[in-house]
């Protein structure tokens, strides 16, 4: 009678052990977020009159904190010499979020950029909340020439 007493308590602690694993990873998975925006001439603050657009994908880890990013952008007035994030809600002037992107020269009017950057956790509860925006911007538009508003959708 104690052995099957024995068995039981261990079957019941197997069950639970394995339950708390599956949840955990449920957990993790729930912390994903895909990122996106497509960027123009109209959404910078002023508006900029342009052919050029851009686009931003990639991911968000809440569980590490890591951004994941590719920005493509085309059509600019000139080559891309500067580009970053900022803080900022749609047709505000934001704050930077401290990542510059300093382009090469030959980066081109047509181009990508990719990269990862740590977030704060004030940082986070901005981006989540739609509280950030992305520029490209040229020799001739420092500020930039286009922006997009970015998205952080769960996975």
């Amino acid at each position: 009678m104690k052995k099957m007493l024995s068995v039981a308590f261990a079957a019941l602690l197997s069950a639970g052990f394995l339950t708390s694993c599956d949840e955990d990873q449920e957990d993790i998975g729930m912390n994903m977020y895909s990122i996106s925006g497509n960027a123009n001439g109209a959404q910078m603050s002023p508006a900029v009159t342009t052919n050029a657009t851009g686009t931003i994908t990639g991911t968000y880890d809440a569980n590490t904190n890591v951004l994941t990013y590719t920005t493509n952008w085309t059509g600019l007035g000139g080559n891309a010499t500067t580009g970053g994030f900022f803080a900022g809600s749609a047709g505000q002037t934001g704050t930077s979020m401290g990542t510059s992107w300093s382009l090469v020269a030959n980066a081109g009017a047509t181009g990508t950029y990719s990269g990862t950057m740590t977030l704060t956790d004030a940082q986070e509860t901005q981006l989540l909340n739609g509280g950030w925006y992305y520029t490209v911007g040229t020799a001739t538009r420092t500020s930039g020439e286009i922006r997009g508003q970015i998205t952080a959708t769960r996975m």
